[in-house]
């Protein structure tokens, strides 16, 4: 995936957007914020089920662990490590107050970088889709769902079924044209 020429990297002076494929993503899906499930879920991964709106992460590269809102019964999953990702699998299938969902394959992590990733985002999803650090939105980003999240100043990430990827970067392509290079009346 990562050859095919619609989801090449975009790398400009004040934007740059690159995909994220070795991060594996899970839905952790639960009944109740305070159960046995998002217990297991903080016991696994050291990080508790984010709040409303919220995203939290820890650990490096290899170990990175994010948790991002996504409705109250649902939370994003996003780590580097597979292994993590199976192990929160096996502790989850004796538990029956919630579940993981494996999303690997099926959805695609986008990294967006540079001091115009705020008005890319006001132009393809709307003002006030940008979340704050620490914050995780739902919008629809050149009419695709999309998951946006902010736990780093330097960064945002875009999560998206895998699906749109090729129709997202077309249309991050062509907003980035517009503004590295605005027309001038």
């Amino acid at each position: 995936m990562a050859d095919d020429k619609h989801l090449a990297s975009i790398e400009g002076p004040t934007l740059q957007v690159q995909l994220q494929p070795q991060w594996h993503a899970a839905s952790l899906r639960y009944f109740e914020r305070d159960s046995a499930f998002t217990a297991m879920v903080s016991a696994v991964t050291g990080l508790s089920v984010p709040n409303d709106l919220g995203a939290v992460c820890a650990g490096g590269a290899d170990r990175l662990v994010l948790l991002a809102w996504r409705s109250p019964t649902d939370t994003l999953l996003l780590t580097g490590d597979a292994g993590l990702l199976d192990s929160l699998q096996t502790a989850a299938a004796a538990l029956t107050d919630g579940c993981l969902v494996d999303q690997r394959g099926g959805l695609l992590v986008m990294r967006a970088r540079g001091e115009s990733v705020a008005a890319l985002v006001a132009r393809n999803a709307g003002h006030g889709a940008m979340p704050a650090i620490g914050e995780s939105r739902r919008t629809r980003f050149a009419d695709v769902a999309m998951l946006i999240v902010k736990v780093q100043p330097e960064e945002t990430l875009f999560v998206i079924d895998r699906i749109y990827a090729p129709h997202v970067m077309a249309s991050i392509r062509v907003s980035a044209a517009d503004l590295e290079h605005p027309l001038h009346s």
